[in-house]
């Protein structure tokens, strides 16, 4: 059934769909937003491990909606839940942890700094830093964004403050502090998408320690849901269609996107026709979604007559370590073991680029200290183990023990994940979804430089984590990928022949359409991407208005 036409219609509200609905609404435009999830409300939000964590309340079960997942194109495909952020009103921000970085002026021009990188298809950026900026600004203020801008060497341009003043900490970030200056390191504030106190009508935080993996009662969390969603609808020009799976886009005859062929709430096939399309359904969907809109104009996929849909896909490189303080073994000396506050909030970028590549790498990355995460479940399948290590009985009962008596600080890296020809997003025909589309192929092939990046930042990590004198440190991963933080599969730059949007991420080969999540970036750079991306689609969106107008 096709509906009547609108002025914009968006697929996805997460970071990149949800500043589009807003500044479009406010600029007077008819909008749909087409969400494939359910619209939570804050009583749905309940601190349930099993609920959040291990069903499919914000990822899709493998068996309905897997994405298969290879290492390298000789390897088997193997059905999967990575690379889900999540399926909801606001995406992944709604469970998101909500580390709010910027990107360095380094991040846009990668390709010029470092040089040829043998191996790797990395590309610099067709914009500054400078022309984000005031939309990190926006982003940072229209989201609400709580922290403390201090010098550092390596602290990117601001032209002010954070908009609400920090969160409270706890006092180990204090010891963190000391450590890295007796290392001559600066450890720094790490801004949250979360807010401090009362903003624009949403109440302060609760430290109640469950951001990651879990949607915020409080609605303090600054996910597009608390934050951007409400004030679109409060446009009346913003209509929000949760529960609906698109399936294509379609084009007419001059090979412009005329409407979006998708399944309602009911699972009746409808048609939205547009004057303009917004894709924004995370880097691996929008590829997806591209690549099954075929047509005799593009038989290839939709804006894919370069080929180059799906392709140059990043991740963000990952690795950890961990240190436990016993509490009864220190309590006397350290009293701040038993203080309960949630956050540490303090982070490391001394290496965030290197001087030169004698450690193998030039680009290095960020590192975020902060409590391991209080889920029990998650936390006794570790401590048991698997495989010959694994143990049962009274084994695992004194591990379980040792647990209750620890307070355990981790630090996550996120490094650079240089895009390299083997690691893609295609689509399998002979896999179909529940709703019988076919589903994203992921193939996945690391660039050396990565690895020594990622190991060299453990190493420097695990420095810091000594200094505070624990109990142990453990080393988790040198090797990892964060999949929920996902760039390039759209990206752009001035060139047709070597990206699939402009500068104003609007497709070379289809004037009236958009991509706005993390598919537009060249690189993925150094830190989550969630803040990057929002204030993309506010620049994307000041730029689509302005046309829109003429």
């Amino acid at each position: 059934m096709s509906l009547p036409e609108v002025d914009v219609c968006i697929i996805g509200s997460g970071a990149g769909g949800a500043p589009m609905a807003l500044e479009l609404g406010r600029a007077g435009f008819k909008v749909v937003v087409l969400e494939k999830g359910r619209h939570y409300k804050p009583q749905d939000f309940v601190h349930d491990e099993i609920l959040n964590s291990r069903r499919n309340f914000f990822m899709p079960l493998p068996w309905d909606e897997p994405h298969l997942m290879r290492q390298g194109a000789k390897g088997r495909y193997e059905r999967s839940n990575s690379a889900w952020t999540a399926n909801c009103v606001g995406g992944g921000t709604v469970h998101m942890s909500g580390y709010f970085y910027r990107l360095k002026p380094v991040d846009f021009r990668l390709s010029s700094t470092l040089g040829p990188v043998p191996g790797s298809t990395v590309a610099d950026w067709p914009i500054s830093y400078e022309e984000l900026a005031p939309f990190y600004d926006k982003a940072e203020a229209e989201m609400g964004v709580s922290g403390e801008a201090v010098p550092h060497p390596f602290a990117e341009p601001r032209s002010g403050p954070y908009p609400l003043p920090p969160l409270d900490v706890h006092p180990l970030a204090g010891e963190i502090d000391k450590a890295c200056t007796a290392m001559g390191w600066h450890s720094v504030p790490t801004a949250r998408g979360i807010i401090s106190k009362p903003y624009r009508g949403r109440a302060g935080c609760s430290y109640c320690a469950l951001c990651g993996s879990y949607g915020c009662e409080m609605g303090a969390k600054s996910g597009t849901n608390a934050s951007l969603i409400p004030a679109a609808l409060a446009t009346g020009k913003v209509e929000l269609r949760p529960g609906c799976m698109a399936r294509t886009v379609e084009v007419d005859k001059q090979g412009r996107a005329k409407s979006v062929i998708y399944l309602d709430a009911n699972g009746v096939t409808q048609e939205q026709p547009a004057k303009v399309v917004v894709v924004s359904c995370t880097s691996v969907e929008s590829a997806r979604l591209l690549l099954n809109s075929t047509s005799s104009r593009f038989p290839r996929g939709l804006a894919n007559g370069s080929g180059l849909v799906g392709r140059n896909l990043t991740f963000s490189s990952f690795g950890e370590s961990q240190a436990t303080f016993r509490v009864s073994k220190h309590a006397e000396k350290r009293p701040w073991l038993k203080d309960p506050a949630p956050f540490i909030n303090r982070s490391l970028q001394d290496f965030y680029l290197m001087p030169d590549a004698r450690f193998g790498f030039r680009k290095g990355g960020t590192l975020g200290f902060m409590w391991t995460h209080p889920n029990p479940i998650f936390a006794a399948v570790g401590l048991a183990g698997k495989g010959t290590s694994a143990v049962f009985g009274k084994a695992l009962k004194d591990r379980m023990r040792d647990y209750r008596d620890s307070r355990i600080l981790q630090f996550e890296v996120y490094a650079e994940f240089l895009s390299t020809p083997g690691t893609y997003v295609s689509v399998e025909n002979e896999v179909k979804d529940k709703y019988g589309i076919p589903v994203a192929a992921i193939t996945v092939e690391r660039h050396p430089m990565d690895l020594a990046a990622t190991r060299f930042l453990v190493e420097r990590g695990e420095e810091v984590l000594m200094r505070l004198d624990p109990d142990e440190v453990k080393r988790g991963t040198v090797r990892g990928e964060t999949t929920i933080l996902q760039h390039g599969t759209c990206r752009f730059g001035n060139d047709a022949s070597a990206s699939v949007l402009d500068k104003h991420c609007r497709a070379h080969e289809v004037p009236n359409l958009y991509v706005v999540d993390g598919s537009f970036m060249p690189t993925g750079g150094s830190v989550p991407s969630t803040l990057t991306i929002a204030a993309n689609s506010f620049r994307v969106a000041h730029h689509l208005v302005r046309t829109l107008k003429g």
